[in-house]
């Protein structure tokens, strides 16, 4: 099946691609593995972006995307992408259900989040271990609920979670949280709060729920097994692009090199979003990166390239 374009990733940057791209003509296909919207649909709060609705959260955010992707005519097809080939002037995408072809791919996939490689967390991962705090924070209601990590997504999840934790028990590593004043603050300030720095979560233990954690402490390197029973672990220690799939592409630790036009090294290839080399990685960026990859993409294509 051809296209004008395909676009990998319906999260901010690929959406914003599509709606641009569609916007000049082009016959636009979008996949996506799982929903539009991307990681961006899972949290809790969406904050800073410009003109959100008030209490904007990621679920809301994200059928507001879908809405604009349907309304701007681009064709979204939730197939996980399995094989792509880059180099050859027609550009070869396989899902698990088909396999497209088009004159140009933008690179939108982003990345994903974390795992702790930490014993007994594979076991429980999706119970007790991994979760999502939108979509189950309140299903812990009354337990001890812990967040792992000190940046931003992680303390404004923790904000989140602390209406439902009987205690909020943040453990990060380094001797002082990374997140801004406008989410520390507050968390500070909560009376169900315990703040473990310098402290990292180095095994879990349950069969199918959480029954303990254990905690070593980076200063002293002592270690303790606390007893919590049904309580809720919330990973938030960073993400991995998702470039596996792009051999072709030289990488820049995981991360794909780009020029001001969003371009790869290989002509009709572009990258936008989480997955690119850049200094800040928040939805203004991935808008703004998906923006100029979609016009860009459409000039190449309206200028003669290979059909």
């Amino acid at each position: 099946m051809l296209h004008d374009l395909i676009i990998i990733g319906a999260g901010p940057a690929g959406a914003s691609a599509a709606i641009y791209a569609a916007s000049r003509g082009l016959a636009v296909l979008l996949l996506e593995q799982q929903a539009v919207g991307g990681l961006i649909g899972q949290v809790s709060t969406v904050t800073h972006y410009a003109a959100i609705e008030t209490h904007e959260t990621g679920a809301s955010f994200a059928t507001r995307l879908q809405a604009q992707l349907v309304a701007a005519g681009v064709q979204v097809c939730l197939e996980p992408v399995r094989q792509v080939s880059l180099a050859a002037p027609l550009k070869t995408v396989q899902t698990t259900a088909n396999t497209y072809q088009a004159r140009a791919v933008i690179l939108a996939n982003g990345s994903t989040a974390n795992r702790l490689a930490i014993p007994g967390a594979a076991t429980l991962d999706g119970h007790g271990m991994n979760l999502n705090a939108a979509r189950e924070g309140q299903a812990y209601a009354g337990h001890n609920l812990y967040v792992v990590g000190g940046a931003d997504g992680a303390i404004k999840e923790a904000l989140y979670l602390a209406q439902f934790a009987h205690k909020l028990v943040v453990i990060h590593f380094e001797d002082q949280l990374s997140a801004i004043p406008q989410f520390t603050r507050p968390l500070l300030q909560l009376p169900n709060l315990e703040l473990r720095l310098h402290t990292r979560l180095t095994a879990v233990e349950g069969e199918t729920a959480l029954s303990r954690l254990h905690l070593t402490d980076e200063h002293s390197g002592q270690s303790q097994w606390r007893d919590d029973p049904g309580a809720g672990v919330f990973v938030y220690t960073g993400s991995t692009p998702n470039t596996a799939l792009y051999p072709e592409l030289k990488l820049d630790k995981g991360y794909i090199p780009v020029n001001e036009k969003m371009e790869t090294a290989l002509p009709g290839v572009y990258a936008a979003g989480d997955i690119r080399v850049k200094q800040v990685r928040q939805v203004a960026t991935a808008v703004a990166d998906g923006a100029i990859a979609g016009i860009n993409a459409a000039a190449f294509i309206q200028s003669g390239a290979p059909a």
